[in-house]
């Protein structure tokens, strides 16, 4: 909840600075935004380190064989 809130207080903050009306749609906009970050983040770090891993195995593999493997 403290990302939500955050968030929300972000979004209010940012889209009062344009003077245009109320805040209440940037901090429903910063809301959700802070909520889809808290899976996209998460899912793209298991990615990257799983994208390493396998690519660090292909490598110890090369490695140790003298030879590379042809896709």
């Amino acid at each position: 909840m403290g990302a939500t809130t955050l968030g929300a207080l972000v979004g209010a903050a940012i889209d009062g600075m344009s003077g245009d009306d109320g805040v209440g749609d940037g901090a429903v906009i910063g809301a959700i935004t802070a909520n889809v970050l808290k899976v996209a983040v998460p899912v793209a770090l298991t990615y990257a380190v799983g994208w390493a891993v396998l690519y660090g195995v292909g490598q110890a593999f090369d490695t140790i064989t003298g030879k590379e493997q042809r896709a």
